[in-house]
């Protein structure tokens, strides 16, 4: 029992020692700054690689870059799943059940880009 407390002691210790640390970084950045709110002329102005800022701050993106984006990440991810994949392939005693898995798992992301093909959200314009 009384390893099983003290498992619970250390890190209670490690926790405190923890946000001791943060309170005296925090501490010490507050005590350590410049006192000078407002800054040197032109803090809040935005900066654009030396040129004045022109026109407002609202920029309207289109939807079908996010789509193309989101199908970007989805296929890379199948790719870092297929990698392992294709090296364990390579051992003996590799199963059917894995390869009939990894079967679904490419047929299902093929139906995937099927479906937004024949929706036309690869289409461009």
């Amino acid at each position: 029992m009384e390893g099983y407390l003290g498992s619970y002691a250390t890190l209670g210790l490690l926790l405190a020692a923890g946000v001791l640390f943060l309170a005296a970084a925090f501490g010490a950045n507050r005590l350590l700054r410049p006192a000078r709110p407002a800054g040197p002329p032109g803090k809040t102005e935005s900066y654009e690689c030396g040129v004045d800022p022109v026109g407002g701050d609202w920029a309207q993106a289109q939807v079908r870059y996010y789509v193309y984006a989101f199908l970007f990440v989805i296929f890379a991810v199948e790719a870092v799943f297929l990698f392992p994949w294709a090296v364990i392939f390579a051992e003996p005693g590799f199963g059917v059940v894995t390869v009939v898995e990894m079967g679904i798992f490419v047929g299902i992301l093929a139906l995937g880009i099927l479906y937004a093909w024949r929706r036309r959200v690869l289409h461009w314009t």
